[in-house]
């Protein structure tokens, strides 16, 4: 029986260790049959990929550093994995960061600093991956980011990284226009809230998954399986059909008027 992505090259930028969402999709996609593209930052991120990398035992992998930081650093990551591979078929980019300083209080006492590091990691950075990825997409592929409610709604202690969000969901409809007649669909999903070591850093997140857990319909939280399914639907011949969406994996979250 072939397999949904069978000999299909896939990167994956955003790995933290087994909780990550990032890691969840990439199981999801060797499973049906990916190359998978791991970039890394820093010898300990690349330590931490190549473990889990053997402990699950997964195969055709491959690791490429790249500091998202960096204009040059991209340009330099994709032309090595072009030269490895020569095209790719889609990318998944789950990179967020703001300093945690700035993820409490008062939006107002944002400081600029915080503000355009936010922007530059969480919203920017996936705008100069597309334009160093579409390039190797000759047939068309898919790309696809993570976000969050936040970046939609007024949501406690997310404050600067809310407003990136929104600004990074906005960029997928920019580039979802100009990127479609190249066959090339640009999708975010919104996940809900998971225990994953990103969310350690928001202030008062068992508070909030307990709140998401008694309000949300299906009166649970969602699974990393469950986000990593939608992925797999967006990045294969099922969602060819699909740009420029924010896709809710929330439990139905995103619908509640509180």
């Amino acid at each position: 029986m072939s397999c949904i992505l069978e000999k299909q090259s896939m990167v994956i930028m955003g790995v933290a260790n087994k909780w990550s969402i990032a890691w969840g999709i990439a199981k999801k996609f060797s499973e049906e049959g990916a190359n998978l593209i791991f970039t890394y930052f820093g010898e300990k991120s690349l330590r931490a990929i190549e473990k889990l990398v053997e402990e699950a035992g997964l195969q055709n992998c491959s690791y490429f550093s790249c500091d998202v930081t960096s204009d040059e650093d991209i340009i330099e990551t994709f032309a090595s994995i072009k030269k490895q591979y020569g095209l790719i078929n889609g990318v998944i980019h789950s990179i967020a960061h703001a300093n945690k300083d700035e993820l409490q209080g008062q939006y107002y006492n944002t400081s600029r600093e915080g503000y355009l590091m936010a922007q530059n990691i969480s919203a920017y950075s996936f705008v100069a991956v597309c334009r160093e990825a579409q390039a190797m997409m000759p047939e068309g592929g898919s790309l696809t980011t993570l976000s969050y409610l936040g970046g939609e709604r007024v949501v406690k202690n997310y404050n600067v990284m809310g407003v990136a969000k929104a600004a990074l969901e906005s960029s997928v409809q920019y580039l979802a226009h100009d990127l479609g007649e190249k066959q090339i669909r640009v999708n975010a999903i919104s996940a809900g809230p998971v225990k994953t070591l990103a969310a350690k850093g928001v202030s008062g997140f068992n508070d909030l998954a307990n709140a998401f857990i008694e309000k949300s319909p299906m009166k649970r939280m969602v699974t990393v399986e469950e986000i990593a399914n939608t992925a797999l639907f967006l990045n294969s011949h099922m969602g060819t059909g699909v740009t420029g969406e924010v896709i809710h994996v929330d439990c139905g979250y995103f619908i509640l008027g509180y």
